[in-house]
């Protein structure tokens, strides 16, 4: 027998009525919930999309891939059906099985989203990496992250069109950074998510190292693997720090290892076991989420990282920006002591 049937059959919770809030990470929550907020927002990204035709992308790949259900590829399609068990989805998006030797998944469309796997993803991982890997895009489907990439899509053609005019391509390549910010975010969304569908952490971590070194595990060691993303995050020196800019800066994924110790950090906060217990925002509740609390706790994401970074380059902005605050209180107070001894001199 091989190691995946000798390996106990773990009970999965049906997380009832899940909100996608409840996995989002608060730097996109935030974002999500604003523009949620924009009244007709959706609608004109759709019509943009239009340009795209959702339909001929959607026929693309029922002429050229592997459309999943119990009679194509069962094993994948049960594991997409317990991935969506767990994340409580009544109906299952369309799947395809795409060649490619590269492990990978996107979702795709706006109206009706589907996803699409690589054939890599189906021969090179076990029942519990392919369970992560379908929740993490079913993350992406349910928290309409379709709908802001597509922006992202748009934006770079326009930046392309309108090169010629200075101005406006800055403008753009502005706007387009800040949305590939908000993707990499996403993605950590979408990796909990997958975690979530799954409920095997050691799973979700393995999928991650099979995306960075392929799909052989059997020389590959998890603690050594996140031994690198807390070299990867810390160490070296400032021209380490901007390298690792160079590397993010235009890419909409984080690297796998930056990715495992996030996730390895979310487990570590409790989140997951409460959610696992039952603790987490509901569907029915989304229309009341705040929008100004959501903006605040990604803020606060946002300070907590640059807080506990080691990275060399955050530790030494942390640094100066200390030095400059230290500097401006001394001389604060010695304006408000100068003050004060003129006003004694004066009544003198």
């Amino acid at each position: 027998m091989t190691d995946e049937e000798n390996r106990p059959v773990r009970r999965r919770v049906t997380l009832t009525g899940i909100s996608s809030r409840a996995w989002e990470h608060p730097a996109d929550r935030g974002a999500l919930t604003a523009l949620r907020e924009l009244r007709g927002f959706d609608d004109l990204v759709k019509a943009f999309f239009g340009m795209w035709n959702e339909r001929g992308f959607r026929l693309q790949f029922l002429a050229g891939a592997i459309r999943v259900d119990h009679r194509q590829y069962p094993r994948v399609y049960q594991r997409f059906t317990e991935a969506a068990s767990a994340l409580d989805v009544a109906e299952l998006p369309e799947l395809f099985v795409n060649q490619s030797p590269i492990i990978n998944g996107q979702a795709i469309g706006l109206n009706k989203p589907f996803i699409v796997i690589t054939t890599a993803a189906v021969e090179k991982l076990d029942d519990d990496e392919l369970r992560a890997m379908l929740g993490h895009e079913l993350g992406h489907v349910l928290s309409g992250h379709a709908v802001y990439k597509t922006i992202m899509m748009i934006l770079t053609a326009w930046t392309a069109n309108v090169s010629w005019l200075p101005i406006g391509v800055l403008a753009l390549r502005g706007i387009i950074a800040a949305m590939l910010e908000w993707w990499r975010k996403a993605e950590l969304s979408a990796d909990r998510a997958g975690l979530l569908a799954g409920q095997d952490p050691a799973a979700s971590i393995r999928l991650l190292m099979k995306l960075a070194g392929g799909g052989d595990l059997s020389q590959i060691d998890t603690a050594a693997f996140l031994e690198q993303a807390a070299e990867y995050e810390s160490g070296g020196d400032l021209r380490d720090s901007i390298h690792k800019i160079g590397i993010t800066v235009g890419s909409t994924h984080p690297v796998p290892v930056a990715r495992a110790a996030d996730l390895r950090k979310w487990v570590d906060s409790g989140e997951y076991a409460r959610i696992l217990g039952g603790e987490y925002p509901r569907r029915d509740d989304d229309g009341n989420a705040s929008v100004s609390e959501d903006v605040k706790a990604a803020a606060n994401s946002y300070r907590e990282s640059f807080t506990s970074s080691q990275d060399p380059l955050v530790n030494l902005v942390r640094k100066v920006g200390g030095g400059a605050a230290d500097l401006a209180g001394s001389a604060a107070r010695g304006a408000r002591d100068w003050a004060s001894t003129r006003g004694r001199d004066s009544s003198d």
